[in-house]
């Protein structure tokens, strides 16, 4: 029987580093961020981890995320369905295994290309404390917000 962290035994709290970890998205816990988007957090403080964070979203038909910018740079791998990237004044269709990266303080935005399957993306931002600000109202949250129930 495995030993490795789950949701049940990830505390909340920031821990020492780990020396490692097998996170199963399947059995931890998702966050709704409204707008047909869930976040389900994987390496975040609470793992041990200081220096970046990753996690998985998924997009219900026909979902959007607003035009957004961070405060640091992200990585976004669609892992499955059909992904557009917005950014630029260019759209960019994305195939799975595509990977995208986005400079800190560039308006950009990910929408499902398909009004009835999902889509999922994986998500690296460099650092642990990345903020999301919103393009058309500038108001800036913590991504760590997004993971709260």
């Amino acid at each position: 029987m495995s030993t490795t962290p789950t949701a049940q035994n990830v505390s909340d709290e920031p821990t020492e580093r780990a020396i490692y970890a097998v996170l199963r998205p399947e059995r931890m816990a998702s966050h709704d961020r409204g707008g047909g988007a869930r976040t389900t957090p994987l390496v975040v403080p609470s793992v041990g981890e200081a220096s970046f964070i990753n996690g998985i979203t998924e997009f219900a038909g026909g979902a959007a995320v607003p035009f957004h910018s961070h405060n640091c740079p992200e990585s976004v791998m669609l892992l499955s369905g059909r992904a557009c990237l917005d950014v630029a004044g260019t759209t960019h269709e994305l195939e799975p295994f595509d990977t995208t990266y986005i400079a800190p303080n560039i308006s950009h935005r990910f929408r499902n290309l398909s009004s009835t399957e999902p889509m999922k993306i994986l998500w690296i931002y460099a650092r642990p404390d990345a903020t999301r600000t919103l393009t058309e109202t500038g108001e800036t949250r913590p991504i760590a917000v997004e993971h709260a129930s």
